[in-house]
């Protein structure tokens, strides 16, 4: 196994700078995802940390060994790319043991790591195949096989599922997290899919324009964003956002925006916010609840419904704000209905006006 320090890290391709005086601290044996939009500059990090892009300042260590600008075939790693590039003119094992044969490794030791490799993804009965005889799911499974061969201390995954359905996805990251488990080995991952970033991994690292914006577990991602971008790039339906100001009122503090009104006093700010100071409030669907409408924070009438099977996503409308929340698949709802709601405050988050980082 191996750790990855990353440290000041540099990409330019001529004037555009995509990755910025990044620095990142990988783990022994961690499962890390880099989550972000396309050209958020995540492919082009796991790139250099493979050797397959050249980077223009910095330095890239596994363990205490420099390999900044070592050629990829020494650094011990392992690949798998989002398109399979498998050969298409040999079977499933002279395309998992290719490379080893061009490596001069001997035949017994080549048939050894295939047959473990193979059943560990459980492929055995599709060695001789070749890949057009194959789903899109084997496939990927065979792509992950041959740089399992490869004896890897660190294996890097650039959107290796995007080209699946929604089904195979659901199947192959739970393959991937069993082997991670299994292998114990250090794993790098891009995607931009927030559901595979939050099953996946040990921490999250969410770019943005080249720099990482968070680096934290699943948990604290999702439920403390450092900032308004993560906050709204995680979650489906993502955050909603509402634009205020705190004000002291009673001894107390609310967030007001609008004719809304809502006691934050409980919130623990520290100190950090002042009477008329400009806010975002970002709240999650499942942080909004059904209430009688004397006890709700806010009072206003659904205007779509989205079944979801297991609950119901409803979008209403309070006073022009229109916000999603979430509701339990036996509580009847229907479009023009009135809706009351509270708020649970304590799981919400507060953005600067300016800055979007959070409060």
């Amino acid at each position: 196994m191996s750790s990855v320090a990353i440290e000041n890290l540099d990409i330019r391709y001529g004037n555009v700078h995509v990755v910025k005086s990044l620095d990142l601290q990988i783990r022994d044996g961690e499962f890390l995802v880099l989550l972000g939009p396309s050209g958020c500059g995540k492919s082009t990090l796991l790139n250099a940390i493979g050797g397959l892009t050249d980077v223009s300042g910095g330095s890239i260590h596994f363990n205490d060994k420099d390999v900044t600008w070592i050629d990829p075939k020494d650094r011990g790693i392992g690949m798998v790319f989002q398109s399979y590039a498998l050969y298409p003119t040999m079977s499933v094992e002279r395309n998992m043991s290719f490379g080893l044969k061009i490596a001069g490794i001997p035949r017994a030791e080549i048939d050894k790591k295939v047959k473990w490799a193979a059943e560990l993804l459980q492929i055995t009965q599709l060695l001789d195949r070749k890949p057009s005889a194959l789903s899109g799911g084997q496939r990927q499974r065979v792509a992950i096989g041959r740089a399992l061969v490869r004896d890897a201390d660190i294996f890097l995954f650039d959107e290796p599922l995007s080209n699946l359905d929604a089904k195979l996805r659901a199947e192959l990251r739970l393959e991937i997290k069993k082997l991670h488990k299994a292998l114990g080995s250090t794993m790098i991952y891009v995607t931009h899919d927030q559901i595979e970033a939050l099953t996946l991994a040990d921490r999250i690292a969410v770019m943005k324009d080249g720099i990482i914006q968070q680096l934290d577990t699943p948990l604290n991602v999702y439920n403390k964003p450092a900032n308004e971008f993560v906050g709204t790039f995680l979650g489906s339906p993502a955050m909603n956002k509402i634009a205020g100001a705190f004000a002291a009122e009673n001894d107390g503090l609310v967030f007001k925006s609008g004719s809304f009104s809502l006691d934050v006093s409980a919130y623990p700010f520290a100190g950090k916010v002042v009477d008329g100071q400009k806010a975002t409030l970002g709240l999650r669907p499942e942080h909004i609840h059904l209430a009688e409408q004397d006890k709700a924070a806010w009072n206003g009438t659904i205007s779509l419904v989205e079944p979801m099977g297991s609950d119901i996503l409803a979008w209403s409308d309070f006073d022009g704000i229109n916000i999603s929340h979430r509701l339990h698949q036996e509580q009847h709802c229907e479009t023009g209905q009135p809706v009351s709601v509270t708020v649970d405050v304590i799981k919400a988050s507060f953005f600067e006006e300016k800055t979007g980082a959070r409060l």
